[in-house]
């Protein structure tokens, strides 16, 4: 194939665990290298590391293209990044405790009540999506589990950012209305992440 411009991303991700997966990766390589540098700017302001995060996250997905069971790619690739940045803040020591994301702190050492915890809120959370319109399910998925802006995920899925803002704030309300009390404080904190 000559041209890999006038694929979707869904379309490129097949073609990256096919034969022709180099010129897929290429215009991903071209069509979001740019956009990720740039998330990694606004936080490091370091061009040399940004690019090496960019780098790495890019080579990732190159390496493990037949293994990852990705949905979109945009949203993939901009998590990818942050938590890049997110080891790197955590091997220079610059990031406060208190910031350090729930997940982590299970695999560094919480007790297993937490991570009992986290695990069932994970479910509950699930279920409770399945009863959400699907369009406020998936806005809430990028939002909250792929860790996109709100600008981000209304450019994604085309639509505005009022109405992205709108699901949002339906889909908040009607989850503390079905949150045990148990669980209020650990949902705060998993969606304030």
């Amino acid at each position: 194939m000559d041209s890999y411009a006038q694929y979707t991303d869904p379309e490129l991700l097949d073609f990256l665990k096919t034969g022709e997966g180099k010129g897929a990766f290429d215009e991903i390589y071209g069509r979001y290298w740019k956009k990720l540098y740039n998330e990694a700017f606004k936080r490091l302001k370091d061009g040399p590391q940004c690019e090496e995060i960019v780098q790495d996250v890019l080579t990732d997905l190159w390496m493990k293209r037949h293994a990852r069971q990705i949905d979109h790619l945009q949203a993939y690739l901009l998590r990818s990044v942050r938590y890049q940045m997110f080891m790197l803040y955590k091997k220079n020591a610059s990031l406060p405790a208190f910031e350090e994301p729930l997940e982590h702190m299970h695999r560094d050492g919480a007790s297993t009540d937490e991570g009992l915890y986290l695990k069932d809120l994970r479910q509950f959370i699930d279920q409770w999506l399945l009863t959400q319109p699907e369009k406020r399910r998936e806005i809430f998925r990028l939002r909250h589990f792929e860790e996109l802006g709100t600008r981000e995920i209304a450019e994604l899925l085309g639509i505005s950012q009022k109405t992205v803002q709108n699901q949002l704030l339906s889909a908040v309300n009607d989850l503390k209305g079905k949150v045990d009390k148990n669980f209020i404080l650990l949902l705060a904190s998993v969606l304030l992440h």
